[in-house]
């Protein structure tokens, strides 16, 4: 089968590859349907952490359902996805309910190879009924439900003032799922195309350029003088996330959903006299894909506004540098297998 190698940074390559064999409790999928995520494209940019050259980059996705080992109440054909964070059931983390944060994760895509291929083999448990949506649909659903994790986590109350820090594909997300919890949600970003988009499509009020002199003024004046009691950073730039601290009302929530591999910077006096709580955020749980599904059949979440790029896999090595340049206006690119 053909794969999509990123064999070091800003170098792709297609290769042959054996098909999958399948192996007890695990399941084959054939890949239809791939979305393009920031972690392909900072694992290309060489910025990714927890990752190891080369890798066959991908994790959003969908396909068809093939080959199974213990797999009850699903069948061979029906279009699924799956939770591509694979967990070891045993860790403290798991037996707290939070195997997304597994002490042994690996991250298909990340820490072992992931779907950029014909087909790929999953542990049967992580395997996603498709409950009718289409392909394009269940490949959103994971960067979707990174955003809704991130907003679980802050325990949004309705009505709160949320500072989202960057309108990239994981931003957006968590920009709809805060909506969807009843928040008043600020976006920032340093790209004005993208700051448009979430007026337009996500019924964003409030938008500041992240570049502009008077931010602290600006979200004093949204906020009617009180600062955002949420402020969730989707950057995983390391000054983005070292000035957000300076946005953070007086007993505020900080939530990190973006990852960098620097250290983080603030002031203990101003964040101490806040009160403030600062908290990552990592991947998604089961109960999160659930949630974005049952917002995508309701019409609260309409994953299709995303995709701004459709390529055939053919074509993603051309295409896929152009992706890391603003220009191009990406927001969300979806691979085609078939």
């Amino acid at each position: 089968m053909k794969t999509l190698v990123c064999t070091q940074p800003g170098n792709l390559e297609y290769k042959t590859a054996e098909k999958p064999v399948l192996t007890k409790g695990h399941a084959i999928i054939k890949i239809k349907r791939i979305g393009i995520c920031g972690t392909d494209l900072h694992a290309f940019e060489g910025t990714q952490p927890y990752f190891e050259y080369p890798r066959i980059l991908g994790h959003e996705l969908a396909g068809e359902l093939v080959e199974f080992d213990d797999v009850p109440g699903f069948r061979l054909g029906e279009q699924v996805t799956f939770i591509p964070y694979f967990n070891c059931g045993i860790c403290l983390a798991c037996r707290s309910g939070k195997p997304n944060c597994c002490v042994n994760l690996k991250v298909c895509g990340v820490h072992i190879d992931g779907g950029m291929a014909g087909y790929l083999s999953v542990p049967s448990y992580s395997l996603v009924h498709s409950e009718g949506l289409s392909l394009e649909e269940l490949a959103l659903i994971e960067p979707l439900a990174i955003g809704a994790h991130g907003v679980a986590r802050a325990e949004i109350k309705k009505g709160e003032f949320v500072l989202v820090i960057g309108a990239g594909p994981i931003g957006l997300g968590t920009i709809e799922f805060a909506r969807i919890s009843g928040a008043k949600v600020i976006v920032m970003d340093i790209n004005p195309v993208r700051l448009e988009f979430c007026k337009q499509y996500l019924k964003v009020e409030h938008t500041v350029d992240a570049l502009d002199v008077n931010v602290l003024e600006q979200l004093k004046e949204i906020t009617n003088g009180d600062m955002p009691t949420v402020v969730i950073d989707a950057t995983g730039n390391q000054k983005a996330i070292n000035n957000a601290f300076q946005y953070i009302a007086h007993t505020g929530r900080f939530v990190l959903i973006g990852l960098q591999k620097g250290e983080i910077t603030f002031s203990h006096p101003e964040f101490h006299k806040r009160e403030a709580t600062l908290m990552s955020s990592r991947n998604a749980t089961r109960s999160d894909f659930q949630h974005v599904m049952d917002c995508m059949k309701s019409g609260l979440a309409n994953p299709n506004t995303y995709i701004t790029h459709r390529v055939n896999f053919d074509e993603v090595k051309r295409d896929f540098e152009s992706w890391l340049n603003p220009e191009t206006g990406l927001i969300k690119a979806m691979v085609s297998m078939d």
